[in-house]
């Protein structure tokens, strides 16, 4: 049968507090707390023995169809994870119903076949839920969700509306990439909201809502045409804003802890706004329409002593920049010849 250990520092003697019990010889019998079948192509859970011990399993990447009522009975259980198996609504539906592991934390669904969310009503304290990659239409079901919760996934599915969310008052990071969003809403309440992910969605318009203790915003491939909406966000980090049709930098100067700013392949003819930027490390502007590079010096002067990166490739500012090299060198070259005849 499979079987993974993980000793407990008790089964050492580590702080027992204890040391006669130890230096005595006495055996302290081991106790499994993790459970890492990852990768074993399992299509089932018959031939693995599951200690009741066990506060953390890991099924990533088998093959089952089915949850083994043997998970029921894990009391101590706190992360479980089926990530990327073959589980569809009425596979998961017992986990939801069992009691004893009521104690959960930490569910991760990721990469199955589900349709809708589960009912996790009863998963009092629970801080992270996955189920992206799955086959979801709607957030509808997620009010039965913790508000403990901290960290919850959702991207790609087919979610075209943000419902539901208004209880997470502890949540630091919302993922809702790749989905059919069309606008950013219901966001309010989220008030201790650190990271959010919208990429690859078709968001025009920037709205956070109120919101001001963002420190990471994605928002790459969407389809804005503005950075407008940004400005209250004072102690966002990093800014990610890559592939969408933003025309013109501006709403920045006042995001003074930004460390990386990522506005790549979009339709800028200039670098502006960003002098304040005191703590500016990455810039990524490459494929867009900066026609020169006069005026750059002035753009990252705040930025010169923390800026690592910059990217300007494919710009005509590059291939100009590039084409003046070249001459020049041409042009030293021939000089040069011409003084040696």
């Amino acid at each position: 049968s499979l079987k993974v250990q993980a000793r407990s520092p008790m089964a050492s003697g580590e702080g027992t507090g204890d040391s006669n019990a130890a230096g005595a010889g006495m055996e302290v019998p081991e106790v499994e707390l993790c459970l890492d079948l990852t990768s074993c192509q399992l299509h089932d859970l018959s031939e693995v023995e599951i200690p009741p011990t066990l506060e953390e399993l890991d099924l990533t990447a088998n093959r089952l169809t089915a949850v083994d009522p043997r998970i029921g009975h894990l009391p101590r259980l706190r992360k479980l994870s089926f990530r990327q198996n073959l589980l569809d609504d009425d596979a998961v539906a017992p986990l939801f119903t069992w009691d004893a592991i009521a104690g959960l934390q930490e569910i991760v669904l990721r990469d199955n076949k589900l349709i809708k969310i589960p009912d996790a009503s009863i998963f009092k304290g629970l801080l992270v839920f996955d189920v992206s990659f799955n086959e979801l239409s709607s957030l509808n079901g997620l009010s039965k969700v913790s508000s403990t919760v901290k960290e919850l996934y959702f991207s790609k599915n087919e979610v075209p509306k943000m419902e539901e969310l208004e209880h997470f008052h502890a949540l630091e990071l919302l993922e809702l990439g790749s989905n059919r969003l069309r606008v950013m809403e219901n966001l309010e309440t989220l008030t201790n909201l650190q990271e959010l992910w919208l990429g690859r969605n078709r968001i025009r318009t920037i709205n956070l809502c109120g919101l001001k203790s963002i420190k990471k915003i994605s928002l790459q491939s969407n389809r804005l045409t503005s950075m407008n909406g940004l400005q209250e966000c004072v102690a966002l980090e990093e800014l990610y804003l890559s592939h969408n049709g933003i025309q013109k930098m501006e709403g920045l100067s006042m995001l003074q802890n930004l460390r990386v700013l990522d506005v790549s392949s979009n339709k800028l003819t200039a670098i502006e706004d960003i002098e304040p930027l005191t703590r500016l490390e990455d810039l990524w502007l490459n494929d867009n329409q900066i026609p020169s590079l006069s005026g750059i010096e002035s753009a990252l002067s705040g930025s010169r002593e923390k800026l690592t990166t910059i990217y300007l490739e494919r710009n005509p500012c590059v291939r100009t920049y590039i084409l003046c090299l070249v001459m020049s060198s041409y042009y030293q070259s021939h000089s040069l010849l011409l003084n040696l005849i």
